[in-house]
């Protein structure tokens, strides 16, 4: 059985690929645990000078996450658990010692989109459709940190109406706001572009690009935000279960609000 998150380096560079293509590289939690076991674990002398993030099959970067894998939480406590993981994850990308690049082709929703915002640079092709359809599907949040992100990347009047709309922005409109730094035509060039840009990274200032990373990182996480309460009135809500139930099963939910 082939790995679900497949990794090689290449000269200087870390190529790191979700694997899943016939589930248009939907994330299992071991995907995210092996993720940020990968950023966290490159030393910061090492002879890797920039890692590459792309997804496989053609079609997606990554559609967020298994969903199935939501049948499983029972409590509050699983609810924040799992929002406590993807920071952890997310946390680890931005963390990572060396510059991040997120090679976008095709679906990028989910939590393959708060991967990717969390990477340093992203770059996509004309494909793209980048969003986070929850208010659509299931009903859930996104958590205090992963807003404050993309707030930083897209300004909040966009995030704000991407996620209440739920709609998938495209390459065009991500080039705009400043989301993505270019787009190319196609998957063949998104990667060929990567890895020319991992390769030019790697000839820059390591210290330079560390610090500047950090104190970014700082800077957005310099206010403290407790945002158990909306986390758990989302995912213990009958409404995200239903919701959860309908999109499985290719049916459109029906909100209730409670």
């Amino acid at each position: 059985m082939a790995s679900e998150l497949l990794s090689r380096q290449a000269d200087s560079t870390l190529w790191i690929t979700f694997n899943r293509p016939e589930a248009r590289n939907a994330l299992t939690f071991a995907m995210y645990e092996e993720l940020a076991a990968l950023c966290s674990g490159l030393a910061v002398d090492g002879d890797v000078r920039a890692v590459v993030i792309a997804g496989a099959g053609g079609k997606a970067f990554a559609a967020g996450t298994d969903m199935t894998q939501f049948r499983g939480f029972e409590t509050a406590q699983d609810a924040l658990d799992y929002e406590d993981e993807i920071t952890r994850v997310l946390t680890a990308v931005e963390r990572c010692p060396v510059p991040t690049v997120a090679a976008v082709h095709g679906a990028c929703t989910g939590g393959g989109a708060s991967i990717a915002a969390a990477c340093d640079i992203r770059i996509a092709s004309a494909q793209l459709k980048f969003g986070f359809p929850i208010a659509r599907t299931l009903g859930n949040c996104l958590n205090a940190g992963n807003i404050a992100r993309l707030t930083e990347l897209m300004g909040a009047g966009r995030v704000r109406e991407v996620i209440f709309t739920a709609r998938l922005m495209g390459a065009d409109e991500a080039l705009a706001c400043g989301l993505v730094s270019e787009v190319l035509p196609d998957e063949a060039a998104v990667l060929a572009r990567a890895e020319a840009l991992a390769d030019q990274l790697a000839g820059m200032a390591p210290l330079t690009l560390r610090a500047t990373k950090e104190a970014m990182r700082r800077n957005r996480e310099a206010v403290s935000v407790d945002d158990s309460d909306l986390i758990t009135s989302c995912y213990m809500s009958a409404d995200f279960k239903h919701g959860l139930e309908a999109f499985l099963s290719k049916s459109k939910p029906e909100w209730s609000g409670r």
